[in-house]
């Protein structure tokens, strides 16, 4: 079952990874993307060893960024891969069957082909301009999120769509009514003063009406 809020873990000169995975699952978060840019393998596997035994202790899943290999090592609940990576089917061939592997789309055709991949769901931004990641794809904005979703109900296509990149509480309400399943998010909580109270907000407003879209 595919979450409808995904933490993406950042580092902070504060905090690192795994702080800040520890405190997203103290919060009553259950899907965390572990989330290193610009590291080699070998330095990612031990944060990714780390985040598993977190993320087993609160009954999380864990979904490794970029790094099918790492997610088969460390026994994650799956992979995500971003567009300029490898294909959702390069990483499942990696990966097995049984892992879920997620992708990262801008377009219905990207959705439409990760579907075909074999995806278990996508990641469907920028919702919004982020400062979280470099080389931005264009800004999809609602109306972009309900051209697509419109699209994919056309095509009947049924695979989970995430929407992320700069999401705020008050967007979830309209976002969820485009037919989204949920959505993904790093400095909301990150940067969140009372991050359980948070949580729960964002649970309330995307399960009321994921519930309502079904």
């Amino acid at each position: 079952m595919i979450s409808t809020l995904h933490y993406i873990s950042r580092q902070t000169p504060a905090a690192a990874h795994t702080d800040q995975i520890m405190a997203a699952c103290d919060a009553g978060c259950k899907w965390i993307q572990l989330r290193i840019k610009n590291e080699t393998p070998e330095n990612i596997l031990p944060v990714a060893a780390a985040a598993k035994i977190i993320c087993d202790r609160y009954k999380a899943a864990l979904i490794i960024n970029d790094y099918p290999h790492i997610a088969v090592a460390v026994e994650a609940a799956g992979t995500h891969v971003g567009l300029g990576d490898m294909t959702v089917a390069a990483a499942r061939a990696i990966t097995g069957p049984e892992m879920i592997v997620g992708g990262t789309a801008n377009t219905a055709a990207d959705i439409i082909q990760h579907a075909a991949h074999g995806a278990s769901y996508v990641g469907l931004g920028p919702f919004r301009f982020t400062t979280t990641k470099q080389q931005l794809s264009p800004i999809l904005g609602l109306s972009g999120y309900q051209a697509i979703m419109q699209k994919l109900q056309q095509k009947s296509i049924t695979i989970p769509v995430i929407a992320i990149g700069g999401i705020l509480l008050q967007d979830i309400p309209a976002l969820m009514q485009t037919g989204i399943h949920g959505i993904a998010v790093s400095g909301l909580i990150t940067q969140a003063s009372d991050k359980a109270v948070l949580v729960q907000h964002i649970f309330e407003q995307t399960n009321k009406q994921a519930l309502w879209n079904h």
